[in-house]
């Protein structure tokens, strides 16, 4: 006994145990008595160790409840052996508060029920245990009702709080027992109301404590299954909280993950062989880049009682020598499997997370190496989820952006059989996000109370998690930035009277500067309207109003989910500004161009992909919009032969009417100057509308575009008008964007008006020619 540092045993009748918690005389007296110094010295005897308590001169403190450290609860006894200014704690013991021998510390009574809300009983109380020395250790089965019932008739009427380490003695041998958690609940309400219960403060050991006896990671003890408590070898830690998972906006996937993966892990064996089930094996994790895949795998190996996770980046699989890659394979599952041989399902879970799955896992056949070592491995890992000797102790998780890409193989039920997408966060999500981002900045008062989080969040739509977190990050720097200046020598001077506090200027700063990846292309799509939309004819208003119904329809229609209007009409004509326009007064979260321009140096397959991924990249957001510009360019088209690129118009096609998945809904606007070739490529009846742009066509929607731009007087337009109408006979028919052109041509002549109309009656002579 003396290992456990407690000294010899007396066998005094006088600390055998603790008769009653606190009467109502020392509570009144622990209200008024301050706390004193004492010094820290070995247990009386054994005894008192034993049963939880520590001894105390009565000279010093009343019996009862006592807390050291206004932290630290105890039962404290008198024993006349324990000099003056000194309290008697065993070894054990003094290993939660981390106290060493002979130290000081302030020591005060402690009334439990006048420093709580009313819940002070515990309503349910977890802790872990296993033999104090491995050396005494038998295989003897312990059952956890009788174990509680001992425990009780031992430490009731005890405070007991999370991290609190003891040794109790049962049935001959001493056990090693440390507090994982409590639950206390309120006098009123019941242990089998969740609603009524706080977590993880301390609390007093009753009759009514529910109990449960839990096997350390690498423990000894065996506790006998039980058909109404949990596994002795906790999957979940007891002491974990959701709460604090800090995961903003993935509440729904994670209760999926919970469901799917760990709520079989929890149930007792018996109860799972009942139901006739096997653990899932496999949690495949896709979505854009920065949505929270690495965070949610992170916080689940912190979630569980498990071994520490191995995490391994897809590449690091690979080897330059023969077989190597196979065996990094086998080396991962090495543990696990010498685990269940030995333990069966008693064994512990073993989890593995496999980060940029699609680096290595591809498709079979895929690669070209000719090597098939990425094809060996896979067939490595399809052997080790679910082959012929299979594991229960196993959990992998994968992650990956593109889905698309992972041998199908993997996919099926035993192996990656939960594959949940992780999105871009909504609304709420976001604001989660924020809150989660911005909650030092709380905490230690730097944050301007005209920032408003609930505004951000409506303001960052298809932000990422990570985008957030850049967003927080550079509005601290515009805050940072205020407070520093660059002296004379070049040096940065940090100026210590003024508080770097980040307000809400220092927020919309940084959303300029961060701009979401799925977000808005309105850079390319501002560039397409530099000079506006002129209304200068009625057919304009008619366009927009159309474009609007069908944002609408998309918006608003619950029998909608993807809606593709064709704007058509002559080179010139103004197609492209008003897509543009339709597109940017959608404030649809994405918004994406597909130009020409942009795919001017790719290849036939390279295009392809490029298209393909726009649309992919479309499909992640709620509400999405695309603009495909100058179709017949996109598809390589020229009159001469006539030529164009069969397997681009072929993608186009069959994107324009596949439709998105659930809950994500898609516009797409075309354009294109040449109606009639797509209409013989079939590309034209895919679309679900078709709306003709025309050109500027008389002298009046001549003279109305004219004035709308604030070019030259009245009197010089109407001359304008007068020579155009003297030579074309009224008749016009030339686009708008080379109107514009002309117009800019015409201001740098020394006659304006003259040079202008002559540019506007030559290219209406080249349309006759």
């Amino acid at each position: 006994m003396d290992k456990f540092g407690l000294g010899k045993f007396t066998g005094r009748s006088g600390t055998q145990g603790y008769n009653a918690p606190p009467n109502e005389h020392n509570a009144l007296v622990a209200k008024g008595m301050p706390a004193q110094s004492l010094v820290v010295v070995n247990a009386t005897n054994n005894a008192l160790a034993l049963m939880n308590q520590v001894a105390v001169n009565r000279a010093d403190i009343p019996e009862g409840y006592i807390i050291a450290d206004n932290k630290y609860i105890f039962t404290a006894i008198h024993d006349d052996s324990v000099q003056r200014g000194t309290i008697a704690v065993g070894a054990v013991q003094r290993e939660w508060p981390r106290w060493s021998f002979q130290q000081q510390i302030m020591v005060a009574p402690y009334d439990i029920f006048s420093n709580s809300d009313g819940r002070v009983y515990l309503g349910s109380l977890d802790v872990e245990i296993d033999f104090f020395s491995r050396a005494k250790a038998t295989d003897q089965a312990y059952d956890q009702d009788l174990l509680a019932k001992h425990f009780f008739s031992v430490y009731h009427d005890q405070i007991f709080a999370p991290q609190q380490q003891l040794v109790m003695n049962y049935s001959g041998f001493n056990f090693r027992i440390k507090v994982l958690a409590t639950r206390v609940v309120d006098l009123g309400g019941t242990t089998e109301d969740p609603s009524l219960m706080v977590s993880n403060i301390p609390g007093i050991f009753s009759k009514q404590t529910s109990m449960n006896f839990f096997k350390p990671a690498n423990g000894v003890i065996n506790i006998k299954a039980s058909a109404n408590k949990p596994r002795s070898n906790a999957i979940i830690a007891p002491n974990f909280n959701f709460q604090d998972l800090g995961i903003g906006g993935l509440d729904e996937q994670f209760n999926i993950i919970f469901r799917r993966a760990f709520a079989s892990r929890i149930m007792p064996p018996s109860t799972v062989e009942k139901l006739g089930i096997t653990h899932v094996k496999g949690i495949l994790l896709f979505g854009p880049p920065g949505t929270g895949k690495t965070l949610i795998a992170r916080q689940i190996g912190k979630m569980l009682n498990a071994r520490e996770p191995k995490i391994v980046n897809g590449p690091e699989i690979l080897n330059k020598f023969v077989g190597a890659s196979e065996e990094n394979i086998r080396n991962l599952f090495k543990e696990a499997e010498t685990e269940f041989k030995e333990k069966g399902d008693d064994s512990g879970l073993h989890m593995i997370i496999f980060d940029e799955l699609d680096a290595v896992f591809k498709q079979r056949g895929s690669r070209g190496d000719g090597t098939g070592v990425g094809d060996n491995v896979v067939n490595q890992l399809l052997a080790k989820m679910d082959g012929v000797d299979q594991l229960n102790n196993i959990l992998v998780i994968g992650m990956t952006n593109r889905k698309d890409l992972i041998d199908s193989a993997l996919m099926r039920p035993g192996r990656f059989e939960v594959q949940i997408e992780i999105s871009l966060p909504d609304e709420k999500g976001r604001r989660q996000i924020l809150g989660i981002h911005t909650a030092k900045l709380r905490e230690n008062n730097t944050l301007d109370k005209t920032v408003n989080l609930d505004e951000l969040a409506s303001l960052t739509k298809n932000f990422s998690g990570a985008e957030i977190g850049g967003l927080v990050r550079s509005a601290a720097s515009f805050a940072i930035n205020r407070t520093t200046r660059i002296g004379k020598k070049g040096n940065v001077e940090f100026d210590a009277k003024k508080d770097v506090v980040v307000n809400r200027d220092d927020f919309f700063h940084a959303l300029d500067d961060v701009q979401a990846a799925f977000g808005v292309s309105e850079e390319d799509l501002e560039r397409c309207v530099e000079k506006g939309v002129l209304n200068y004819s009625k057919n304009i208003g008619d366009i927009l109003t159309r474009g609007r119904l069908y944002v609408e329809q998309v918006r608003d229609s619950p029998n909608t989910s993807i809606v593709s209007t064709l704007l058509y009409g002559p080179p010139g004509s103004g197609k492209t500004a008003l897509a543009a326009t339709i597109a940017l007064k959608s404030e649809f979260p994405l918004v994406k161009l597909i130009s020409p321009r942009d795919t001017v140096a790719m290849n036939e397959t390279q295009k392809i992909q490029y298209i393909n991924n726009m649309f992919l990249d479309a499909y992640k957001s709620a509400l999405n919009c695309i603009v495909l510009d100058e179709i017949e360019t996109l598809i390589e088209w020229t009159p001469i032969g006539p030529r164009f690129s069969n397997a681009v118009a072929q993608t186009i096609k069959i994107l324009l009417s596949k439709a998105p998945p659930p809950n994500r809904r898609l516009l797409i606007i075309a354009t294109t100057s040449e109606r009639s070739v797509l209409n013989q490529i079939g590309l034209l009846s895919k679309f679900t509308s078709k709306i003709p742009v025309p050109n500027v066509t008389t002298i009046n929607e001549l003279s109305k575009s004219l004035e709308l731009v604030d070019f030259l007087d009245n009197e010089s337009r109407q001359s304008i008008c007068d020579k155009v109408q003297a030579q074309n006979g009224g008749r016009v028919g030339v686009g708008i964007k080379h109107i514009l052109s002309h117009i800019d041509t015409a201001v740098k002549s020394s006659t304006v008006a003259g040079t202008f109309a002559e540019l506007v009656n030559e290219e209406i002579s080249d349309f006759s020619y």
